[in-house]
């Protein structure tokens, strides 16, 4: 028996499925998104068992995606945690087979509760689906599991409907990468969308040039800087920077006259600059733009700091 092809099989009867879903998807899609939207309740989401689990997911990334929502276990509600839930919640309700016993015996509570619930499953006709006020169809025709009884297939199509549904909320809510980055300071996406230049530039010790300083002044100072350039400056002016390569350039092609040179024989104009306030992932864009390594800080033309690859 070859695994291999057990495991390129898996992905077959999976990728059908997505596909064979994709095509059931209900026509009044864009309503149950606009009502998601405008509900002044969360988004809870209930299922039981892998069911569960892939709710769990759901709900999470509604949650970071601008959407509020929490995972209630229908066991739990069924014994006080009902009391969570508001008459303006939404109540996403998952069961394959539409007839889980936890997940029905909660109907009649958000039927009097006056909650809205969409029903994500398999049957058309289950109980869970005359129920409820909207239904998304995630029937498959096979599981992949080679017993048709593993819940795999089936759950993979859940996963992709409930991103569906995130995906969709945050069009609708013209959800941004900014707004994403509030919800995840902790990770590198929120610190570069959240974190200024000013928060990580280097502002002291600058290696700061003047233009009169011999070819053996500007060495010392931008190696003592460690950030392998120079800023040649012209009382509060930047003139233009000096780098590692500038230096090696010179070295090259005048070593002769390298000694006796000052630094603003070979000062390189123009650098590329940044405002202390703006966000580090702009700086990161630009300097992946430009094959730079190091930025100039600047705020009306004075130098503020500089900011290096590293620090990012």
């Amino acid at each position: 028996m070859s695994y291999l092809k057990v495991a390129q099989s898996v992905f077959d009867v999976e990728i059908a499925g997505l596909k064979e879903v994709q095509k059931h998807l209900p026509a009044n899609f864009d309503e149950i998104i606009e009502m998601i939207v405008k509900a002044k309740g969360r988004c809870v989401i209930t299922g039981m068992g892998k069911s569960g689990l892939v709710g769990k997911k759901i709900s999470a990334t509604m949650a970071s995606t601008g959407t509020r929502s929490f995972f209630m276990h229908p066991g739990e509600a069924y014994h006080g945690d009902l009391g969570m839930i508001h008459s303006e919640d939404i109540i996403l309700a998952i069961s394959n087979s539409g007839e889980t016993e936890e997940v029905i015996k909660l109907l009649p509570f958000f039927k009097e509760n006056k909650n809205i619930v969409i029903a994500m499953t398999g049957k058309e006709n289950s109980t869970l689906t005359k129920h409820s006020d909207y239904f998304l169809n995630i029937g498959v025709s096979k599981e992949a599991c080679p017993l048709e009884l593993a819940p795999t297939t089936s759950t993979t199509v859940t996963l992709a409907m409930g991103d569906a549904l995130a995906v969709a909320l945050m069009k609708a809510r013209n959800f941004k990468a900014e707004n994403f980055a509030k919800f995840h300071p902790g990770g590198s996406l929120g610190r570069k969308l959240l974190t200024k230049v000013s928060d990580v530039m280097k502002n002291k010790n600058l290696p700061v040039l003047a233009s009169n300083m011999v070819f053996d002044e500007v060495l010392s100072v931008i190696s003592s800087g460690m950030l392998g350039i120079g800023v040649l400056l012209e009382g509060q002016k930047i003139i233009g920077v000096i780098s590692d390569g500038d230096i090696r350039r010179v070295l090259k092609e005048k070593k002769e006259q390298a000694l006796t040179m000052t630094a603003c024989d070979f000062v390189s104009s123009a650098p590329f600059t940044i405002s202390p306030h703006e966000k580090i992932a702009v700086a990161e864009a630009i300097m992946h733009e430009k094959k730079i390594s190091v930025l100039i800080v600047q705020e009306n033309d004075s130098l503020k700091g500089i900011l290096h690859r590293y620090d990012i």
